[in-house]
């Protein structure tokens, strides 16, 4: 299921191309900046699908895969830290359907979250909120593949369970929010969102995920989602 969204997200997007029309290079782009916001769109598809992709790009950077229990979540370890904000590094990253975060040592999110000016959306959940939730960004259409995915297997962990001790976090800050509308040559537009997101999850205790949402969306020639 991460396969099919994460490919069905990255369609929209074409490389992005450097000046001068060199070819792209992902090797170019910093995990870091892609974490931070720091880079664009098309240039974070490119570089999301040739790492975890086919292309598989991560394994000849030295970057170990990390099995865990979140089917929303495809974790790497990096061969050395990186600083990604403020005191905060790490050696572990992990991919979503569309975006990529940041696993840091910290158990509280509203630490970091009130540094960046985001609040908890994870007020209004209730009983069926599960691990999914918290891989993903908080748009509608993640809430949705989640709550599909806990119909589908009852069994997934609860992450409002109060035996476990467990708070779930999970909001996110639009850094950038465009439209370009379809014009005469084609028969589609795009709408991108590019967001900070910090959230929780009960299969990583004591991580606060700190990433970036990438978010690409057809429109019709009305300007309706597709």
């Amino acid at each position: 299921m991460f396969r099919l969204l994460f490919i069905a997200l990255a369609l929209p997007a074409m490389p992005a191309m450097a000046i001068d029309d060199v070819e792209f290079d992902p090797s170019d782009v910093s995990i870091t900046d892609a974490v931070n916001c720091h880079i664009d769109a098309p240039t974070y598809n490119s570089f999301a699908l040739a790492a975890v992709g086919e292309d598989n790009l991560a394994k000849s950077w030295g970057w170990r895969k990390i099995d865990n229990e979140n089917p929303f979540l495809a974790e790497y370890e990096l061969p050395e830290a990186e600083w990604i904000t403020g005191r905060w590094w790490t050696r572990r990253v992990a991919f979503t359907s569309g975006g990529v975060l940041a696993i840091l040592d910290l158990a509280d999110p509203s630490e970091l979250a009130a540094d960046e000016e985001i609040t908890n959306d994870a007020d209004f959940a209730g009983p069926d909120e599960d691990v999914a939730d918290a891989a993903v960004s908080a748009s509608p259409e993640a809430l949705n593949d989640a709550a599909q995915m806990r119909a589908a297997n009852p069994s997934i962990t609860d992450d409002h369970d109060p035996a476990a001790g467990f708070t779930k976090f999970m909001g996110e800050r639009v850094l950038a929010d465009v439209t370009e509308p379809a014009n005469e040559d084609e028969s589609f537009g795009t709408r991108t969102i590019i967001a900070r997101s910090i959230s929780n999850v009960a299969s990583h205790p004591g991580k606060t995920l700190y990433g970036c949402s990438y978010r690409i969306e057809l429109l019709d020639r009305d300007g309706n989602p597709l």
